[in-house]
């Protein structure tokens, strides 16, 4: 399939054209930057120039795919109001764009914030409606374009999709930990999240698109619950550094802004998604990253 990928370059976008190419599938990125261009050309891609606020951009891509994988976002977490508002309006313009087509729309959705005390499973819907909401309420807007033809796919990735070279979550508190000079947890550390590795989540994105039918919710996990402390205590392993307990009230100041998603348990299940797709992880697990070096080399 031609398949347009917007955050074509990014950490799972990357490795998702890496993915389609390797499997037959014609990759077109959206690119905003000659680096871009220049990094998609290398891998036999293609591009269309533009970003997520270029809409003229978003409709060319669409309009000329048989398929569209969306992955980008601003993640601006000083802003996140106009995260939550360009997601939003590059669901709809894609959407809009794939209305009566029947062609595959897979986006991507995190976990955090579905259900509390209990992992999230795949056919827990999105309290998130509306474009006040988060992300701009845009998952529940992707389905609603279901029934005007379009075969969505919702793909909820785990908080930690690792592997080296990983600039998210745990790229950040290693980053903490170097400037405080301990790896810390919050409280008595029992917090957990899922986790899957770069690889095992983009070889889903692939077997989604092609086969996952409308309307699916898939869950990028491989491991269902992480301890932050077991994160924690492999961060100082890797870092040659003390392990401490840190005070909720004071995780702010120590970790920064992820010391607030550090906090929270942020669990789900992917066995279903491994049921309907066959699905089988086969990366290494997060603690066993961390211990090799990919945060830290």
């Amino acid at each position: 399939m031609r398949t347009f990928v917007t955050g074509a370059t990014g950490w799972i976008g990357s490795a998702v054209v890496d993915e389609l190419i390797s499997t037959g599938h014609q990759v077109i990125g959206l690119a905003r930057s000659d680096r871009a261009e220049q990094a998609l050309t290398a891998k036999g891609a293609g591009f269309v120039r533009g970003d997520l606020d270029d809409l003229a951009s978003l409709r060319q891509g669409a309009a000329e795919a048989d398929a569209v994988i969306h992955l980008a976002n601003k993640h601006d977490w000083g802003n996140p109001a106009e995260s939550d508002r360009s997601e939003r309006a590059a669901v709809r313009t894609l959407g809009d764009a794939l209305a009566g087509t029947g062609r595959p729309f897979v986006v991507a959705a995190p976990l955090s914030g579905l259900v509390e005390g209990r992992p999230a499973t795949e056919d827990d819907v999105s309290p998130a409606v509306g474009p006040e909401s988060n992300r701009g309420g845009s998952e529940n807007l992707a389905l609603d374009y279901v029934a005007q033809g379009v075969r969505t796919v919702i793909t909820r990735f785990a908080p930690s999709v690792h592997g080296r070279g990983d600039w998210g979550f745990v790229n950040f508190l290693t980053a903490a930990a170097r400037k405080q000079g301990v790896s810390g947890y919050i409280g008595d550390g029992s917090a957990a999240w899922s986790a899957v590795h770069r690889d095992d989540a983009a070889r889903l994105i692939r077997l989604g698109m092609e086969q996952a039918p409308a309307g699916t919710r898939l869950h990028a996990v491989a491991e269902e619950a992480v301890t932050t402390k077991a994160i924690a205590e492999a961060i100082g392993r890797s870092l040659g550094l003390p392990v401490v307990s840190v005070a909720p009230q004071d995780a702010g100041a120590h970790f920064g802004f992820v010391g607030g998603f550090f906090a929270d348990t942020m669990t789900a299940s992917g066995d279903a998604t491994r049921r309907l797709l066959s699905w089988e992880p086969t990366g290494p697990s997060l603690l066993a990253d961390i211990d090799a070096g990919a945060y830290t080399a």
